[in-house]
């Protein structure tokens, strides 16, 4: 077993036992806890990319400006389960979606991590587990950060980067 499969593998058994004990036991940051009558209905691991730009900005200084996320979600076993998308959307294997906006962001304890975010439900396409999603926490995040900024000038003007990144999300649904 590959150093990191054996990764993905600790990380998702952590996952299990984090939904198995309740969204109350999980470590999250005040400022990104969820609705208290919501509660896990789904935990998944992600590996992807955030995808950069480069272009001026109002004042004409080029810099990286984030489009999209694009990542496969995989439950417990590794087995994908979803894709997230720009939206930010994600779309379960059975056929349900998920489009949400930020509510909160805290920057991650690693800094060489995206911030962890607090999103909350703003549409739903299909019949499935995520036509019930609320809430979802994007958390335990590693990679994913813009390239270096003197790496965008204006002969780059328009390039795409793509930053590999990890997360756990967590979804969450009213308890009623």
């Amino acid at each position: 077993m590959t150093m990191n499969r054996l990764m993905q593998v600790a990380g998702a058994i952590g996952m299990l036992l984090a939904v198995r004990q309740g969204p109350a036991r999980l470590e999250v940051p005040e400022s990104l806890k969820a609705p208290a009558d919501e509660e896990v209905i789904l935990a998944a691991h992600a590996t992807g990319v955030q995808i950069y730009v480069c272009q001026a900005g109002a004042d004409q200084e080029f810099r990286w400006v984030f489009q999209a996320p694009e990542a496969d979600l995989t439950d417990v076993t590794g087995k994908k389960i979803a894709h997230h998308f720009a939206g930010p959307t994600w779309k379960h294997r059975d056929g349900s979606e998920v489009q949400d906006k930020v509510v909160a962001k805290q920057d991650a304890p690693r800094p060489d991590a995206i911030p962890w975010l607090l999103l909350t439900a703003a549409s739903h396409t299909g019949e499935g587990i995520l036509s019930r999603v609320t809430s979802i926490q994007r958390m335990h995040t590693g990679g994913g950060l813009p390239p270096n900024a003197n790496t965008c000038a204006a002969s780059r003007n328009g390039k795409e980067s793509r930053s590999a990144y990890s997360a756990d999300y967590y979804f969450y649904a009213s308890k009623h």
